[in-house]
């Protein structure tokens, strides 16, 4: 039975769901792995990657399903708590399912977003374990990345202070490196705006290398990305060891090979290799692995939890950061081409109050009653904000995929609306599926469930928007045209200047274009709803991540470290000092 998501707030049907939650050795029985591929960490735990793919290498691939949604609004879409509401309903048909998401960062959860563990009945646990840190993966990203800077920053000083000869007898080389050049910042996982630009090295000549520097949220760090898309330990290893840090005077890149720190950054990386396993509160299995904003990143679960989810479960269920012209996108063109997999359906998620903004709605504004015009029945403004969600499923067809789309119901929502969605929906050539994961978990997920079943037995033509041989100029033009709907790029100066450098270099000819943009808006202005039209997009500058094999195109104002609201979750977050329980968190 279901819990009464009406009555009960998300954090007390997760204490109840949590009473009975299965333990490492029951995981390790009912998923039917071996003793040494569970690595227990308290009431959940790792899975070794290596040996459970070494040992099923052999099996065949289940059904691959992945997850996307709208342009995300105020309102909510319920990503997160569709793909739970999915792997749950499949599991009520019977289905050998599991999936993967991202871990949560301490930057949203601390701030508006709050946890991402769904809600209601479609909901991960232990959900306090899974908001506040798991099982360390982030943090040690956030140390491995850091100690580069400390490499960095200490050979600066180093190569100020000691001529030739000194530098010599500490066995050091002189790098030259360029102050104005370095890429990289420290990292911290909350959003801190303060820290967007810093200066260090204040003091005297032992204090460091006195210069300008940064902070990044620790989810965009190169680090983040290497980990979702790295195919293994040594993979790993390769690509820590050609992140680029700064460069020399010539122009030359300086990696963290060149300052000897590459093999200590994956020291402190090497239990991050392996996801970490917990559960839906209808008990059926959740990887959680890697953590990249798709707005900022790659946006996706890692490439390893995907692997071997599709070696354990006959339907694997993955999710994608955002809506479909970033998440989706990343998923198409660069994950699907490092890994080779190839889906079998993608889930568009929609909410009939979303679409009502995305048609003009009047603004939401945090801690006042929600306009009428959301949850009173209003054909026309529906109509309008069905461009969207048409919009969207013309990305996803785009690579040969037929879509299915999930409204994610809410009991305001009319059966006139219903109707109105579906009609364009198929219109527009998709399956259309109505589900009540929230209130009623798997049970009202049927639906659902049973068109995704059903699409998976679809042909797919898959096939990718562009072909890596392709200029970078060329594939940003392509990705703003063909997915966002934009007239056209232009480039700053600056970023064009880079930009055909990059295309000149013969080492950047295979990297991945990992587009960075606000995630609000199919444009670059997060305050343009429904689908915008007569607009370029704006390209102010070229980053290169040489490990990750990333080429990242930063359009308009998106910052890689985000700001914290006049009204953060922190406010609200405690610790119930009899039972040591968190309180607030949800």
């Amino acid at each position: 039975m279901p819990y009464d998501a009406t009555k009960m707030a998300d954090w007390q049907i997760a204490e109840e769901a949590e009473k009975n939650m299965p333990t490492p050795e029951e995981w390790r029985e009912r998923l039917g792995l071996e003793k040494d591929e569970v690595i227990p960490y308290g009431r959940i735990c790792k899975l070794d990657f290596m040996k459970i793919i070494n040992r099923l290498k052999d099996k065949p691939d289940g059904k691959y399903i992945e997850v996307t949604a709208i342009t995300p609004t105020p309102l909510g879409e319920g990503k997160t708590t569709t793909t739970m509401g999915l792997i749950e309903g499949l599991g009520k048909r019977g289905k050998n399912v599991g999936g993967c998401i991202r871990q949560p960062s301490g930057g949203p959860t601390m701030n508006i977003k709050g946890t991402a563990a769904g809600g209601g009945n479609a909901l991960l646990i232990p959900m306090t374990e899974f908001s506040l840190g798991l099982t360390g993966d982030i943090d040690a990203i956030t140390n491995a990345h850091n100690l580069a800077m400390v490499a960095l920053t200490a050979r600066m000083q180093h190569e100020r202070n000691y001529d030739d000869a000194e530098l010599a007898k500490r066995n050091l080389r002189r790098l030259n490196i360029d102050p104005t050049r370095v890429e990289m910042g420290w990292t911290i996982d909350f959003c801190a705006q303060a820290l967007r630009n810093i200066i260090i090295g204040i003091g005297g000549r032992m204090d460091g290398y006195m210069m300008q520097s940064k902070f990044q949220i620790a989810v965009s760090s190169e680090l983040m990305a290497i980990l979702a898309v790295a195919n293994d330990l040594k993979d790993l290893r390769e690509r820590i060891g050609k992140i680029i840090v700064a460069y020399d005077m010539k122009g030359n890149p300086v990696t963290t090979s060149d300052l000897e720190v590459a093999g200590a950054m994956t020291a402190f990386m090497r239990n991050t290799i392996n996801p970490t396993l917990i559960s839906t509160v209808e008990y059926q299995p959740v990887l959680v692995h890697a953590g990249p904003f798709a707005n900022i990143a790659i946006g996706q679960s890692s490439i390893i939890a995907d692997r071997i989810g599709l070696k354990m479960f006959d339907y694997h269920v993955t999710e994608s950061g955002f809506a479909a012209d970033i998440g989706f996108e990343k998923f198409w063109n660069v994950k699907c081409r490092m890994s080779g997999l190839v889906p079998n359906v993608s889930v568009i998620v929609a909410t009939i109050r979303a679409l009502k903004m995305h048609g003009g709605g009047p603004k939401v504004v945090p801690g006042r009653p929600i306009p009428e015009e959301y949850t009173r029945e209003n054909l026309p403004l529906l109509e309008k904000g069905i461009e969207n969600l048409v919009h969207h499923i013309g990305i996803v067809k785009k690579a040969g995929i037929n879509p299915v789309v999930c409204i994610n119901s809410f009991y305001t929502d009319t059966p006139e609306e219903i109707k109105l969605v579906r009609r364009l929906v198929e219109q527009a050539g998709a399956r259309c599926a109505v589900s009540e994961h929230w209130l009623k978990g798997g049970e009202g997920a049927l639906e659902l469930a049973d068109a995704v079943i059903d699409a998976c037995n679809d042909p797919v033509d898959f096939k990718f928007l562009y072909p890596l041989e392709m200029p970078l100029r060329q594939r940003v033009e392509v990705i703003a045209k063909e997915v966002y709907g934009a007239d056209g790029v232009v480039w700053t100066p600056e970023a064009e200047a880079k930009a055909k450098a990059i295309e000149e270099n013969p080492a950047y000819r295979d990297f991945a274009t990992m587009m960075v943009k606000t995630h609000l808006s199919l444009s670059h202005n997060p305050d343009a709803k429904g689908v915008p039209k007569g607009w370029v997009l704006p390209v102010r500058d070229v980053l290169i991540f040489a490990g990750a094999k990333f080429l990242c195109p930063m359009t308009g104002t998106i910052s890689l470290m985000p700001g914290t609201s006049s009204d953060p979750a922190f406010r609200r977050i405690d610790v119930d000092v009899n039972t040591g329980k968190v309180i607030g968190l949800f």
